[in-house]
């Protein structure tokens, strides 16, 4: 499975511009990316027989989409459920300031705890939404108090308990977001 690496937090202005450098794809690589992104294990024939490619042009076009870094990596998905009682919150967090050193000391605070597994920088009535993954309600609890003892800016933060994912997609719908020429 294509793994999304992209750190959203490394960026203090949230946004990426490696994309702008890159190769122009056409409809062969974006459907060999919708496949990857589907089954990241398909060999390179059965891939192939899918984009209608013969094999040797298909793992030419792979490399190459590896090289630009359109595909940032493999991995695997992982059915949290089956290792025991876990929790997700989405946390609303709002800072104090808005320097630019205000946004990388938050930054570089919250990529260290490895129950943030996301952590977007909106537009809107607050600066960062976060999406912890804990053990239970009392793991997400202490790590926000550490957070706000260690006086890194916050001014506020209101927190979301998931009780249910009805959606959870682990591919990105590439048809409608990627450009044609």
């Amino acid at each position: 499975m294509n793994s999304v690496t992209d750190d959203t937090c490394d960026s203090i202005h949230g946004w990426n511009n490696d994309w702008v450098a890159g190769m122009k794809l056409d409809k062969i690589d974006i459907r060999i990316l919708s496949e990857l992104q589907k089954n990241g294990r398909i060999t390179n024939v059965e891939l192939a027989e899918l984009v209608h490619l013969s094999p040797s042009p298909c793992l030419m076009r792979v490399k190459k989409l590896q090289a630009e870094g359109y595909i940032s990596g493999y991995s695997a998905q992982i059915n949290i459920a089956k290792l025991g009682r876990s929790l997700t919150v989405f946390t609303e967090v709002t800072l104090k300031n808005h320097r630019q050193i205000d946004f990388a000391r938050f930054v570089s605070t919250v990529k260290k705890i490895d129950s943030v597994v996301e952590c977007h920088l909106v537009s809107g009535g607050y600066d960062y939404l976060l999406k912890f993954m804990t053990a239970g309600i009392a793991e997400y609890q202490a790590i926000m108090e550490r957070l706000i003892e260690m006086e890194i800016g916050i001014d506020k933060y209101f927190s979301y308990v998931i009780l249910k994912s009805p959606i959870v997609k682990a591919h990105f719908p590439l048809d409608s977001i990627v450009e044609e020429d």
